[in-house]
């Protein structure tokens, strides 16, 4: 009996994975004045070191401390195109507040021309979604997509409408923003897909999730007691409070209406996939780690691929392994800064999903 049941588990098909690369804040510009290519670098190693179906960013390409420009979207283009064993349509990408224009030009148009996730402007961008494995549904500001019974639901940051201050004056302007509609996008989504392994992305942590992700935990107190810029810029015209987390939503500040939600329905989603404050992998900055559970969620902080974007910048990015009902989460560094280039074994996670993956 003990050989055929080992006969027969040995008969049964492994479950096949899906391999996903989750990073953010390559932050090109800033790194590229430096002398660093954050995105090629990160492209390279994720090519010859781990295995990718689909790739996630999650946002802020551009590292100007102004409105973001052509030529730095000209450069995020070129080093997209040194992708080798995959094709730019692997990687899906949401807007981050760097990639914001100002608040009096065309909404986000210069992370439309050349990030582009739907190709609106494949001309510039040159991102053909007729060449996407796995196609997006809806707009740059919110799409889906699915592979097998996992639904990616991925929406971009914008500029707050009721401040007329924005990028420019308070360069990269911190604090998460959606509007009501993508809220309700989301939650109906949510609703409707009951049956599917949800995975939401934005740019930004919910509150009080993972490092840093609580009110003022963005900044420090100097000696005298006043608030300065640490993870983020201060800057008191902006949104302080908020600077590291989903602040906006609906034009209410500190809304938590994901939270809320997510509350008083405990797993509906599966995971959140965020970036947005660079530190190093062990920090756990208001008691709460990258990684973190909390109403059934798992949230992950797969932040950052600049090493010169701020003063808390290791360069790492996330892989995400996921076959059964368990996701493998595994933190790749892309630099010797903080340990030796490669896998960071401390920060790898084995995380639990209510239901199995599916082809």
């Amino acid at each position: 009996m003990l050989l055929e049941s080992a006969l027969a588990s040995a008969a049964k098909p492994a479950q096949e994975a899906l391999h996903l690369w989750a990073f953010s804040d390559a932050h090109v510009g800033t790194d590229k004045r430096a002398g660093r290519e954050s995105l090629v670098e990160a492209i390279r190693h994720s090519e010859r070191d781990f295995e990718w179906e689909i790739a996630l960013d999650m946002g802020d390409q551009s590292g100007g401390q102004s409105v973001p420009e052509d030529d730095e979207g000209e450069e995020i283009v070129r080093q997209f195109a040194t992708l080798r064993n995959h094709r730019r349509e692997d990687i899906y990408n949401v807007c981050g507040n760097h990639d914001r224009s100002g608040p009096d030009e065309p909404k986000n148009w210069w992370w439309r021309k050349w990030v582009d996730p739907t190709g609106e402007n494949t001309k510039h961008s040159h991102v053909d979604p007729r060449r996407r494995r796995y196609k997006t549904e809806g707009t740059w500001e919110r799409y889906s997509f699915r592979a097998g019974n996992m639904l990616f639901l991925m929406m971009s940051d914008i500029n707050e409408p009721s401040r007329k201050i924005g990028r420019g004056k308070l360069k990269g302007n911190p604090g998460g923003v959606v509007t009501g509609e993508t809220f309700e996008w989301w939650k109906k989504m949510v609703e409707s897909n009951r049956d599917k392994i949800i995975v939401s992305v934005h740019h930004y942590m919910l509150k009080n999730t993972t490092v840093a992700s609580g009110e003022w935990e963005g900044m420090r107190k100097d000696e005298n007691g006043n608030w300065k810029s640490h993870y983020h810029g201060y800057f008191p015209e902006g949104s302080p409070k908020g600077a590291s987390y989903l602040y906006w939503v609906d034009s209410k500040p500190d809304a938590q209406a994901f939270e809320r939600y997510l509350e008083a329905h405990p797993g509906s989603i599966a995971m959140w996939l965020g970036g947005h404050t660079h530190t190093n992998p062990d920090d756990t900055y208001g008691g709460k780690s990258h990684i973190e559970t909390k109403w059934g969620v798992h949230f992950v902080n797969v932040s950052a691929l600049s090493a010169n974007h701020g003063s808390t910048n290791i360069p790492m990015s996330r892989v995400l392994t996921i076959q059964g009902n368990q996701v493998r989460v595994r933190c790749y560094l892309h630099t010797s800064k903080f340990a030796p280039q490669g896998w960071y074994a401390k920060s790898e996670r084995l995380l639990t999903l209510s239901k199995p993956f599916r082809r």
